[in-house]
């Protein structure tokens, strides 16, 4: 932890970044100071997500980039030359855990493949540091578990990269239906896929990925559901489809329809897939309204609109709103809307966990 009294950096949301803001407003942003702790974070894993993480932390105030982790020498020296970062704060996979050594890295952010997540993770606890993972946090909830145990006995936090649950569309519907004003819930729609490319990827490797769509796309429409109906399900069923059976080996989904049962009666019917492109939507309808997001969870902008009208909170950078906001719940114990903790991802890797159960029998699967 750092005080901003050494790190001081204007903010820098664009125009285009808070549309809705007066240029007065956008130079009064830019003028403003932050005087508190900042979360030193390094980066494990450097692949394109994790340079969007990077460059996202460009605009936070209470999170900063000070080091990498690769077992690629030629990323290592490019990111430290790109973003100013010390020689000292440089680690591969197989010396990491000295950052246990390294008072200058509060947490690390560990983007690598789903199924190095735990062992990563762990090894992160171990060495003393917080540990944020990116989504899914593992590849069942048993190791997510484990996961979650490891961090607890070593007196970490772990996050988990939910970068819509700190996106404002989105809480302003979480906001309407806690307040009643799409009365009671029935149904939820959410549609999660693309095509993919590479047929070599680690995606599509059952070892690395621990599945297919669903533990790469599928995951937003499982806890999407989970936070835009308010529960927890009770029961799923899935059905799977897969036409071409060269690119999607045994274990790597292609696609997978699913629905969710939950208690107060509503039921949520979801597309998982890697085959179909322009699906990124959720739908939830009450019996007073409804709300519609397309897209919903892509790196924005979101768009929307509810029984009200359209949804017209202004689009800031996804991650970097989860890295501020992940440096508030650390430094500050301030709890966003929905969670964001281990214990909140290994709720979806359970529901995950019954849903591929529930394709591969046909039967219907209690939670």
């Amino acid at each position: 932890m750092t005080s901003r009294r050494d790190f001081l950096q204007k903010i820098s949301f664009s125009a285009a970044a808070i549309p809705f803001l007066s240029v007065k407003e956008q130079q009064a942003a830019q003028e403003e100071r932050y005087d508190g702790p900042v979360l030193r974070v390094a980066i494990m894993g450097l692949g394109s997500y994790a340079t969007r993480v990077a460059e996202a932390m460009k605009e936070c105030k209470k999170a900063k980039l000070v080091g990498v982790i690769s077992g690629t020498p030629s990323k290592l020296a490019a990111w430290q030359a790109r973003y100013g970062i010390p020689e000292k704060n440089c680690y591969n996979y197989g010396n990491y855990g000295d950052i246990k050594n390294n008072p200058d890295i509060d947490a690390v952010y560990v983007i690598t493949p789903n199924a190095l997540h735990k062992p990563h993770v762990i090894g992160v606890a171990k060495a003393g540091k917080h540990a944020i993972c990116e989504k899914p946090m593992s590849v069942n909830a048993k190791d997510g578990q484990e996961m979650v145990d490891a961090c607890k006995k070593a007196n970490v936090k772990l996050l988990v990269g939910y970068r819509v649950h700190f996106e404002p569309k989105t809480l302003e519907v979480i906001r309407m239906r806690k307040a009643g004003e799409f009365g009671k819930i029935l149904f939820f729609q959410g549609l999660s896929g693309f095509i993919i490319g590479d047929p070599n990827q680690w995606r599509l490797n059952k070892a690395l990925s621990g599945g297919g769509s669903m533990m790469d796309i599928g995951i937003y429409s499982v806890n999407g559901a989970r936070y835009m109906i308010g529960e927890e399900p009770v029961w799923v069923t899935a059905q799977e489809t897969k036409n071409d059976p060269v690119k999607f080996k045994e274990g790597i989904d292609e696609t997978i329809q699913f629905q969710m049962g939950f208690p107060g009666g509503a039921v949520a019917s979801c597309l998982s897939t890697y085959s179909l492109n322009n699906l990124d939507k959720f739908y939830l309808d009450g019996v007073n309204g409804f709300a519609e997001m397309q897209p919903s969870t892509g790196y924005g902008p979101i768009a929307g609109r509810t029984h009200k009208g359209e949804l017209t909170q202004p689009h800031i950078t996804h991650q970097a709103l989860q890295m501020d906001g992940m440096a508030e719940l650390i430094f500050e114990g301030k709890q966003p809307v929905v969670p964001v903790d281990g214990e909140e991802a290994v709720k979806d890797l359970r529901i995950i966990d019954a849903i591929f159960e529930a394709a591969k029998t046909g039967k219907k699967i209690p939670l």
